[in-house]
Order: C-alpha cells, then sequence, then structure tokens
C-alpha cells in the first residue's frame, strides 16, 4: 500500500466466533488497516490459548470476552448471543471513549452486531459488514429445515444490510446476495476474500509420528460442525479400510467444534480409530506439521446451498502448502481449486474414496496438482492481493475516495 490512507482513523472490529489472533482472516485485516495508519481494536470471545482479557499484539489492541459453552440448540444459541452482545456492547462503549471510533466492522457470524453498531451511527460513525457466512443457508445445513428461526435469519440479514454503509463479500456469490438479498448498492459491496497470507503460512520438515506407521496421509483442517461433512468423510474412510481393503492411509484431521465429541464417538464405534485421528484445536505448530506432512488434503464439504456459495479457508490452506486436495463439487471450491483438486459426486462418500486412491497412488499427478495450487495462490489469491480492496471498502466507507 502507499503511505498510510488510514492515518488518524480508529477502527474498532467486532468478531463473536473466534479469538484473535486465531481468526486468520480477521487477524490479517487486522494487521493491514494497522499498517495502513489506523488505530485498531478488536472485541472477540476468550478461547483456548487466548485467555487474557485485553492485550496489545503487533499494535492491535485485543479486548476478549467470555461465552457460555459452544452453542446447541436453540436455548444455546440464545444465550451465546445475548452474552457476546452484552460484552460487545459494554467493551465498545469503553473502547469508544478511550481511543475514539471512526468505523466499526462487524464480522458474522451472527447477523446481530449491527445492533452493537446503531447507537453510535447516531454519533457519526460508520458501519462495514464483513460477510464471513450465509446464515439463512447455514442455518437450513445444520437443522435441515426453515421455520420460524430461518426466518429470523433472513430478517437479521435484511437488517445488517440496511444498517451497513458498505458490505465485504469472500467471493463473487455473497456479492450477489448483498446486492440481490440485501438490497446493496453494487458500488458499495467490495470482494475482499480470504485469501492466506505467505509469509507467515510456510511448509515445515514434515513429521512422520502423525502418519503413525501409515504409508500415506490424508489431512483436513477446519471446524467440527455438523454441517462440514466429517461423517460423509468417516463413510469415506470405512469404505476405504472395510470395502477397497485399504488399510495404509491415515486421517488426520485438525479442528474443535461442537460436533467434534459426536464424531469421535462414531469412530470408535465403527472401529475407525488406526485410521482417523482427530487432534482438536491445534497451535500454529501442529497445523504446519499436519498440512506439511499429508500427502493430500480433503475437504467433506455437503453440496447444499451453503456450502456451494462459501469460500473454505482449508482449501486455501492447501494450496499454499501444495497439496493436492479432493473434494465434492460445490461452486465456490472449484473457483478456489480449479485443477488443484479431484472433485468427487455430491455427497458420494464412495466416490470420494475412489478420488482419494486415485490421487494417492499417482504421486506425480499429486505433485503436478499442488504446484498449479501454489501457483494460484501466488498469482490470485494470497492476502495482497485482497489489500487494496479491503482499503477501498474503507476510503468508501470513510469518503476518503472523492465520493
Amino acid at each position: 500500500m502507499e503511505g498510510q490512507p488510514l492515518a488518524g482513523k480508529s477502527v474498532l472490529l467486532v468478531v463473536e466466533n473466534l479469538p484473535l489472533p486465531f481468526d486468520r482472516r480477521v487477524w490479517q485485516e487486522a494487521r493491514t488497516l494497522k499498517a495502513a495508519g489506523a488505530t485498531v481494536s478488536v472485541i472477540c470471545p476468550t478461547g483456548k490459548g487466548f485467555e487474557k482479557r485485553y492485550e496489545v499484539i503487533e499494535g492491535v489492541h485485543i479486548h476478549r470476552h467470555p461465552l457460555p459453552l459452544e452453542a446447541k440448540g436453540a436455548l444455546g444459541f440464545l444465550l451465546e448471543y445475548g452474552a457476546a452482545l452484552f460484552w460487545e456492547t459494554v467493551l465498545a462503549w469503553r473502547i469508544y471513549f478511550k481511543r475514539g471510533i471512526d468505523v466499526i466492522q462487524g464480522c458474522n457470524p451472527p447477523d446481530l452486531i449491527f445492533l452493537v453498531a446503531l447507537p453510535f451511527k447516531l454519533l457519526g460513525v460508520k458501519y462495514i459488514f464483513d460477510h464471513h457466512d450465509i446464515n439463512p443457508e447455514l442455518y437450513e445445513a445444520k437443522f435441515d429445515k426453515r421455520g420460524f428461526f430461518w426466518k429470523l435469519m433472513v430478517l437479521f440479514e435484511k437488517l445488517t444490510f440496511k444498517a451497513a454503509d458498505v458490505s465485504m463479500a469472500t467471493n463473487e456469490s455473497y456479492k450477489a446476495i448483498a446486492i440481490e438479498r440485501g438490497g446493496m448498492d453494487p458500488e458499495k459491496v467490495f470482494v475482499v476474500r480470504s485469501g492466506p497470507d505467505l509469509s507467515r503460512l510456510k511448509a515445515v520438515e514434515p513429521v512422520p509420528h502423525w502418519k503413525d506407521g501409515k504409508t500415506y496421509m490424508v489431512g483436513y483442517v477446519g471446524v467440527m460442525g455438523e454441517q462440514e461433512g466429517i461423517d460423509l468423510l468417516i463413510d469415506a474412510v470405512d469404505h476405504l479400510v472395510n470395502r477397497m481393503d485399504r488399510r495404509d492411509i491415515r486421517f488426520v484431521l485438525v479442528g474443535g467444534g461442537p460436533a467434534l465429541a459426536d464424531l469421535q464417538v462414531m469412530v470408535a464405534k465403527r472401529g475407525l480409530d488406526e485410521w482417523i485421528h482427530f487432534t482438536g484445536r491445534a497451535p500454529d505448530q501442529e497445523l504446519f506439521e499436519v498440512l506439511s506432512t499429508m500427502d493430500i488434503g480433503v475437504n467433506p464439504d455437503r453440496v447444499n446451498p451453503m456450502n456451494d456459495k462459501s469460500t473454505m479457508n482449508k482449501i486455501m490452506e492447501y494450496m499454499s502448502l501444495g497439496k493436492a486436495m479432493v473434494q465434492f463439487d460445490v461452486t465456490e471450491g472449484r473457483f478456489s481449486a480449479q485443477e488443484a483438486s479431484l472433485y468427487a459426486k455430491p455427497n458420494d462418500p464412495v466416490d470420494m474414496a475412489e478420488r482419494i486412491v486415485e490421487l494417492i497412488d499417482d504421486p506425480a499427478r499429486r505433485e503436478e496438482m499442488g504446484q498449479f495450487g501454489r501457483r494460484r495462490v501466488e498469482i490470485d489469491l494470497n492476502w495482497n492481493r485482497q489489500v487494496e480492496p479491503l482499503l477501498s471498502a474503507y476510503r468508501k466507507t470513510l469518503f476518503l475516495d472523492g465520493s
């Protein structure tokens, strides 16, 4: 970036579902805004390894608050969202009186953070909506129904877009939703992708113990939730082991989430512990070890309206480390990976198992696909390519672009 276009401005980022700096997208945004001259504050929850209620990292002021246990069911979500909104409001006012606020950037889920921003808008503070998830589709993917709560998700989304001065979409599908469903002016919607920071996401020496004596290893990095399709991956592994007699492949799954315990029970009941290992939420060093040691990556996200339109960070991370992958055929997943992936039939674990074996047994093809993915990240999809769209969104919001 040229100079410090946001010098003298004070920015507040509000994120509910992950602590910083663990949330890579929001952390990259915070560091970029700081480098552009802004005073940057963040409100986020505490989490494992991120228990401090306040600290300054790389010049970014991070304010963390407690949350109830990860939500399950309507009552759980009500408790979580209620507690989050309370703390976000208290901390936002504290930051306003201490450092001032010119812009609040709300990073969903949920689509409720605009409630924190509304009183400040009366004081001239601008609101940017950082659109991470499409919550009506997410609700439908989780609970396989619509109904009253789905209608609430649609209402909250509309109110969020109405409150936003500018919206940032993670891809073109989300931009279309902002314009068509959210009624946003196309000139006020900016595509800011979740590109990896190649200066930080680097290969390390492979660590053999992750393979646990197996010849090959398949890695997964991401949330352990109901809609991530891990159950389909378990079905694929079952087919590999018990139908194809492939007992030489270990699957290492990195990440935490509300479905982790249930998935571990499922694996144990099916006698697949030898081939499937869950690390839980892991520090960066373990994550880099898994990404560097695995032979291929896997993305079992179900084909549904939510996953079809969403860009998954795990795909970018696999490509950044030069790893080929297998995934189901979803629109944004194919846009991101292109020739770096094989595509299984929608939600078909048997076809996924066969595609995994096809790739595992062809090292030359794996290498070629991995190199394609790495080049695509280097040229088109890395975080440096997202800096200008991010700053353009802020210039538009603060009328620094002459409009």
